[in-house]
């Protein structure tokens, strides 16, 4: 691998060298998604469904200044332990400064890189780490999106213009539930990004199937999806999202977040705190129900990542 501060282990190097399938896989929900050790043991449950299916896990991390593609069990769990201690102040956001892993958007790849620092990749970082590695699946849980309320704070997330800009295909539930689901949609479709279903015609609200949003496109077929990402890299596409829903729900889940919102907005709590904050506070309204929806769903989409990316590498193959 050329690109500068980029280093691949052994055995992704290996597999991308022979044309294996490889799948790409997020730090930040060991860092700052979910509570240790539930986030170490989801972690490595991830790699093993990929692996069960067939590819090769590849989770991407920064080390040291060294972006990582296939963090060994070491590192996981060193980014696992982080969460005790990286969490949002009642007075607002973490200083990334004080971070023992921080938080990494696509823009903040090269500043760490740069200052030697730790660092935990969100959707849009992992997004461009793949990219330039030539990893074409990625699993996560939801991506980020549009806020609510984003009209008077301007809170959108970096996931989205990374999804628009790289060329990485995106297993998710949708978007994450905290999130206005309707406005994230539109600026999906305005920036082209393709957003489809595997075995769903309805985009997902994360914790739920339904969100009320239908989708235009519904593929039961891997091959068929296999085709799509084909015909979207000749044309010189970005990413494409792929959307499944959780394999259980979490009733009441709406009544959670909104008291969790109220919570996030009297604490002043801004910025990359938001998120991390309203999944713990939802957790707890729900007795840790939407933690485990959260563990099953990350699973599960890790597991239709590896059948996709699989897939992928047939096609390629036979081509």
């Amino acid at each position: 691998m050329n690109a500068e501060g980029i280093e691949l282990s052994a055995e992704v190097a290996t597999a991308l060298a022979q044309g294996q399938p490889v799948v790409a896989l997020e730090s930040t929900v060991i860092a700052h998604g979910l509570p240790y050790p539930v986030n170490v043991e989801t972690a490595l449950a991830m790699e093993a469904e990929v692996r069960a299916g067939g590819a090769v896990p590849a989770t991407v991390g920064v080390v040291g200044g060294r972006v990582v593609v296939g963090m060994d069990k070491c590192l996981i769990m060193q980014f696992g332990e982080s969460a005790c201690c990286d969490t949002p102040s009642a007075e607002g956001d973490v200083s990334p400064n004080k971070q023992t892993v921080a938080k990494l958007g696509a823009r903040d790849l090269a500043a760490a890189v740069a200052l030697g620092w730790d660092g935990a990749t969100t959707v849009g970082a992992t997004a461009r780490v793949a990219a330039l590695a030539g990893i074409e699946v990625m699993a996560t849980g939801g991506i980020g999106g549009v806020h609510r309320g984003a009209a008077q704070s301007w809170d959108i997330s970096s996931d989205l213009t990374a999804l628009a800009r790289y060329p990485v295909l995106v297993v998710c539930a949708g978007a994450k539930a905290i999130l206005d689901i309707p406005a994230t949609l539109e600026w999906l479709e305005t920036h082209g990004v393709p957003v489809v279903g595997w075995q769903c015609a309805e985009f997902p609200a994360f914790y739920t199937a339904r969100s009320g949003r239908r989708l235009g496109f519904t593929f039961e077929c891997l091959d068929d999806l296999a085709r799509l990402w084909q015909v979207e890299r000749a044309w010189g596409g970005g990413g494409v999202v792929v959307v499944q829903p959780p394999p259980e729900e979490v009733p009441g889940v709406e009544v959670a977040i909104e008291a969790a919102l109220s919570r996030a907005e009297a604490l002043g709590i801004r910025g990359a705190s938001v998120t991390p904050y309203l999944l713990a506070q939802v957790s707890s309204l729900t007795d840790g129900k939407s933690l485990d929806a959260n563990v099953k769903l990350l699973k599960r989409n890790a597991q239709t990542a590896a059948k996709i990316a699989c897939a992928i590498a047939s096609k390629k193959r036979k081509d």
